[in-house]
């Protein structure tokens, strides 16, 4: 059984909010998962697909967050790439050219993300000149220096309801994680409720003394 405590990882020090990040799911499913991300990070590659499964089965219980941690060192248009993403985000695409990059992740040089715009129906004019601009560059800084603030030293790496996840993310084990987690949460609903009920029983029967 896998267990996270505070004591033992680190936290996410920037908290989710549906006003800045880029979120799929409800804002009340009780597990958040957020992955910092890396467009050309062949890693994240292989995360792709397994979040986009671990999602669809757990559907309304998960929200899923995307942050950029371009590590640009290594990866020269992963910078640009996430720069892109965030200017399809301007143009309400955000999901859209993130699956598209991962799902494309050998080509991200800047004719292949104008291809992209194009393909998924943007504003290329805008989308080209905001790139050209690097007008989404202090964004993606923002969303690198929290991964560094909480702990994120490669990717991908995942945070579960604010708790850096330090185990293995293929599918089985990261699933299993998460529902033990969903569990953790029904079970704990159900005692309150019990508790709420037996306290209402109580104040019923003195009120009938």
């Amino acid at each position: 059984m896998i267990k996270m405590t505070q004591i033992e990882t680190a936290e996410l020090t920037l908290p989710v909010s549906s006003e800045r990040d880029h979120t799929l799911g409800s804002d009340t499913a009780p597990v958040t998962l957020v992955e910092y991300g890396d467009y050309e990070c062949p890693y994240c590659g292989r995360a792709y697909p397994i979040i986009k499964r671990i999602h669809k089965h757990l559907g309304d219980n998960l929200r899923f967050v995307f942050r950029n941690f371009p590590i640009t060192q290594s990866h020269p248009h992963a910078q640009h790439a996430a720069e892109a993403a965030e200017a399809a985000g301007a143009q309400n695409r955000f999901w859209e050219m993130h699956d598209h990059l991962y799902e494309h992740q050998q080509n991200l040089d800047d004719d292949n993300l104008m291809q992209y715009a194009s393909v998924l129906g943007m504003d290329t004019a805008r989308f080209g000149d905001e790139l050209a601009r690097h007008v989404y560059a202090d964004r993606v800084r923002e969303d690198f220096m929290s991964g560094i603030r909480s702990g994120v030293n490669g990717t991908p790496t995942f945070y579960i309801n604010e708790i850096r996840y330090d185990y293995s993310w293929d599918e089985k084990t990261l699933l299993t994680a998460i529902e033990q987690i969903l569990e953790d949460s029904s079970n704990h609903q159900s005692s309150k409720k019990k508790r709420a009920t037996a306290g209402a029983r109580r104040k019923m029967g003195k009120s009938r003394l």
